[in-house]
């Protein structure tokens, strides 16, 4: 259990404040995270790292040279919002681009990529990088769709020091996903974690068993076997790990045995000893071997083991000096100028706009407003299809996004902001305030639209219908999911689809708009039909049938009411 709490609800945050105090030569707190206490090099490409508080020394104890440049920090075991990891992102960057790096969960994903579409409309180059090493989530294959644990140390070590050595944004990102594709973790448990405040674990492994294939946010394993010797596990760790050949015929290899949290460094020791002997016989040769605590699971009792088949060009990088409050090894060359100025989310400089824009973006503040009137009519029948199979939250949800989106256009108006910064800052609001899922899905859209239009000028028909079309392409993308898994998606699809047979055909922006709508509308009520494939309601299987879902109702009903709006303009 976690002992030594002052209220579990900010754990977390003081945990940061406490890393900071602890570490000031290495790190600056930020809102959100932190970042390098030295300012980035002009020029230099921004690696941001991050995910959910309970993993250190991941991931803000890797901020410094030769590693990352910032972290953005999420509660226990939960992603970072968007607005956070823009802010961590924002006190990075130094006109290289940016590369944020994450394990492969659903929610980083998601908000991550908010982030990301925030960044790009701001005209930042933004690259993300999905660690994805444990070969327990899914098959060789599908190689980049499996989750991030350990492997998020040496693709970060990696991407880190090409970055100290001269990448660029490009040139970083792709070593970093050839250090992933070269990556395999496989990770036991004994016993599950216990989240600060609460008196059980978050799953318990039978006495003398261990679960095989555990994740690091106090997930179970996939299966369980009996418990055996510490040459037994270092048997099954190596034998997990080396399944697999990714295709670089060095030989050499990087390896990091690591502790979750509960299991100590002498009996890392002892099961090290066998794991290096098994990959001595196996031809394999350990270069700069890590053993210790990197990736842990607050207290999880249970330990993993990744092994990185390296080339020259890895190996180079892998063995370069690093230099941050946790992983350290050789010296950094050169001087570092403090960091002097910070950047406070809500402080960024709007833009100057043109007059035509600025009245374009009084406009779009009628739609935002709009959306949060029938966001609030709707909220009691949003939370009623949402309880059924989910957690009932959808309508408090998109009334809490459209209500801070409403706040932040009007505060971005007064600024003087034009049409593009206008939806920008509401996407960015909406997120924020709506949380969850459909927050970051909106917040995406928003943002996506927004960098459609201009604050130099008023955009035509065309280049409103684009912004729709970006706004549902950005759901997609970030969203993962496709037509048929009984989400927002099965709305939106059809609605873009119907949008642009409409704009290429010459239909007014109105009509094609409400015509895209009634489509949304008749796919969002066959969602009643559908098993639900993918998000929370996947796991209750078939009851949610007869239901539709609520995140494709809410999206047909404010499309609706967009075109109706238009058509009344």
């Amino acid at each position: 259990m976690t002992y030594l709490i002052n209220d579990a609800s900010d754990f977390s945050a003081e945990a940061v404040r406490g890393l900071v105090a602890a570490h000031p030569e290495h790190v600056s707190a930020v809102h959100g995270g932190v970042v390098r206490a030295t300012e980035t090099p002009e020029g230099q490409p921004a690696l941001v790292i991050g995910g959910g508080s309970g993993h250190y020394p991941a991931f803000a104890g890797w901020v410094g040279p030769g590693m990352g440049h910032g972290a953005p920090c999420g509660n226990i075991f939960a992603s970072p919002s968007a607005s956070q990891v823009y802010s961590v992102a924002r006190n990075a960057e130094n006109g290289g681009g940016v590369i944020l790096g994450f394990g492969n969960y659903a929610g980083d994903v998601l908000h991550f990529g908010a982030a990301a579409e925030k960044l790009r409309a701001e005209g930042v180059d933004v690259r993300i990088v999905k660690v994805s090493d444990d070969v327990a989530s899914n098959s060789e294959e599908n190689h980049r769709d499996r989750r991030g644990i350990a492997g998020d140390l040496p693709v970060f070590k990696i991407a880190g020091a090409a970055i100290e050595a001269g990448a660029d944004v490009a040139e970083a990102e792709r070593i970093a996903y050839k250090a992933n594709d070269a990556t395999r973790s496989f990770g036991l448990a004994f016993d599950g974690c216990t989240l600060p405040g609460a008196e059980e674990p978050l799953f318990h492994v039978a006495e003398n068993t261990i679960g095989v294939g555990l994740g690091i946010h106090g997930e179970p394993g996939v299966k369980e076997v009996p418990m055996g010797t510490a040459s037994e596990v270092a048997d099954l760790l190596v034998d997990g790990v080396l399944e697999e050949d990714p295709g670089i015929g060095s030989g050499r290899v990087a390896v990091i045995l690591n502790g979750l949290g509960t299991v100590k460094y002498e009996e890392l020791f002892v099961v090290y000893g066998r794991v290096a002997e098994r990959l001595e016989t196996a031809g394999l040769t350990p270069v700069r071997p890590e053993v210790g605590e990197f990736v842990t699971s607050l207290d999880m009792a249970g330990l993993s083991l990744t092994v990185v088949h390296l080339d020259e060009e890895l190996e180079r990088h892998w063995t370069a000096p690093v230099d941050t409050p946790a992983y350290r090894r050789g010296e950094v060359p050169g001087e570092r100028a403090p960091r002097t100025a910070f950047f406070t989310p809500g402080e960024e400089e709007v833009p100057a706009a043109q007059e035509e824009s600025q009245r374009q973006a009084r406009r779009v503040q009628e739609v935002i407003e709009l959306f949060a009137r029938i966001c609030a009519e709707q909220e009691e029948e949003l939370g009623r299809i949402d309880a059924i199979a989910g957690d009932g939250d959808h309508g408090q949800g998109m009334v809490l996004g459209g209500r801070g989106a409403v706040e932040a256009v009007a505060a971005a108006l007064e600024r003087g902001a034009g049409a593009r910064t206008v939806l920008v800052h509401a996407g960015t609001a909406w997120a924020e305030s709506a949380g969850g899922t459909s927050g970051a899905l909106w917040g995406a859209a928003l943002t996506a639209a927004g960098r459609a239009l201009s604050d130099e000028q008023a955009s035509d028909d065309a280049v409103k219908g684009q912004a729709l079309l970006d706004a549902v392409d950005a759901v997609r993308r970030l969203g993962g999911a496709e037509v048929g898994d009984k989400t927002m998606i099965d709305a939106a699809v059809p609605f873009s689809g119907e949008l642009r047979r409409g704009l290429d055909a010459g239909t007014p922006l109105a009509e094609a708009i409400t015509a895209a709508a009634e489509v949304a509308q008749q796919a969002a009520r066959d969602t009643a039909d559908m098993t639900a494939r993918l998000g929370r309601s996947r796991v209750l299987g078939d009851k949610s049938l007869g239901t539709p879902d609520p995140g494709a109702i809410s999206f047909s009903l404010l499309m609706q009411a967009l075109g109706e709006h238009l058509a009344e303009s």
